[in-house]
């Protein structure tokens, strides 16, 4: 198991005046809507304590007004803590001054903004190059990463031309090379393909994950749709009013919802498309001698007509073939009533 790379303890925010002084009110279980009415104070976040693995993809997720986009914006301090803090590799960022804090956003994170965020009088490679020329990267060095980059996004060839020529997804690509071009240990993405249709979309996802494979960087990524969430995270975070509700894998969140809140989220969802044969195989028994099988990790919905056609359990191998269990009709019952 990867360690842990971020790391929120006991995280506050109010937004106000006086923000410190109502966080006893918010311990004894002042709820948001009356901090507002009685203080004119917004509670943003209310006691986080959260864990991020190394080198995987921590989606949080919430309603418009969750908490969400305040939550991510702490990991960078673009949001200072009201109380808490915030470890990167157990040191504490809401303890940096501000020449160490800019040093630790221009090294060890990038941000993926929901609008693009880039340089409309800039072209593509010098919106990319933006981060590198902050740190004063020569400008061979700067253009050879950001060409790199730019053919890893799939965009090799458009180097010299402007945003306002490159279709909404072109120019989320740009973004996301912008952010990767400086070798940031950690990729904050808020709302990062929101804006974009629901192709572009899919397209965009798709790219994440496979970059990913290669990149294994520690990925924060905030949305309100819970079928991307489930695509993109390795855990899944669900925040309501400031508050984190749960945090699990996607077998976790779907299978063993926490609240109300999350059983709404995911009453609507086809769990037989998001859950992998892992969740619901069994961890024993012996191989047998049928040429049928499935894969750990293939989605339940692909395996269905081969595991309801056969008569017999069928072998399920990990990524290096070896047998881990095996998987029935009677296995997959109870996700074909939901």
């Amino acid at each position: 198991m990867n360690k842990t790379k971020i790391k929120i303890s006991n995280l506050y925010k109010i937004f106000g005046n006086n923000s410190k002084k109502y966080i006893p009110k918010v311990r004894n279980g002042m709820s948001k809507d009356e901090l507002l009415t009685k203080y004119n104070h917004v509670l943003g976040l209310d006691d986080i304590n959260l864990n991020v693995a190394e080198q995987s993809i921590q989606v949080v997720m919430g309603l418009s007004g969750s908490g969400k986009s305040t939550l991510i914006r702490h990991i960078n301090r673009l949001i200072e803590p009201t109380e808490g803090s915030v470890l990167i590799d157990d040191q504490d960022i809401t303890k940096l001054n501000n020449s160490e804090l800019l040093e630790f956003r221009r090294n060890r994170t990038g941000m993926v903004f929901q609008r693009f965020a880039l340089f409309p009088h800039q072209n593509i490679i010098d919106n990319v190059k933006f981060g590198l020329s902050i740190k004063n990267i020569e400008k061979a060095e700067s253009n050879d990463k950001a060409k790199f980059w730019i053919d890893k996004v799939g965009l090799n060839g458009f180097e010299y031309k402007f945003p306002n020529q490159l279709s909404g997804g072109m120019q989320q690509r740009v973004g996301l090379a912008r952010a990767l071009a400086t070798d940031p240990d950690i990729l904050l993405m808020d709302e990062a393909f929101s804006a974009l249709d629901p192709l572009i979309r899919t397209d965009m996802q798709d790219q994440l994950l496979e970059l990913q494979k290669n990149l294994k960087k520690t990925i924060m990524f905030i949305t309100h749709d819970l079928d991307e969430a489930l695509k993109l995270g390795d855990r899944i975070s669900i925040l309501n009013g400031g508050k984190l509700v749960q945090d699990g894998t996607a077998e976790d969140i779907l299978m063993s919802p926490a609240d109300e809140y999350v059983k709404n989220f995911v009453k609507d969802v086809n769990r037989a498309k998001v859950l992998k044969i892992k969740s619901i195989m069994n961890f024993s028994g012996v191989q047998n001698n049928s040429d049928a099988f499935v894969k750990l990790d293939d989605n339940i919905e692909s395996c269905l007509p081969k595991i309801l056609e056969s008569e017999h359990e069928l072998n399920v191998f990990d990524d290096k073939n070896k047998f881990v269990g095996s998987i029935s009709r009677n296995n997959v019952a109870d996700i074909l009533k939901n």
